[in-house]
């Protein structure tokens, strides 16, 4: 049986696992490792594109594996 602490450490880990995944698809296929200052306003607008498209590879993924 599981020791209430270790339930609470897996599901902290299922959260962060959810949260880091969209961080590394920016990272890894939009090529996102490293910016340049260009300002507030286009990097925040630069990052909202990003993550909007990381969403829409995600799920075009899903879907692509339920068929």
């Amino acid at each position: 049986m599981a020791t209430p602490d270790r339930d609470e450490q897996s599901r902290q880990a299922s959260v962060r696992a959810k949260v880091e995944h969209p961080y590394l698809i920016v990272k890894r296929d939009f090529g996102f490792t490293k910016t340049r200052y260009r300002g507030m306003v286009k990097n925040l607008n630069h990052l909202h594109v990003l993550f909007a498209s990381a969403n829409w590879l995600m799920r075009a993924r899903a879907v692509a594996l339920t068929g």
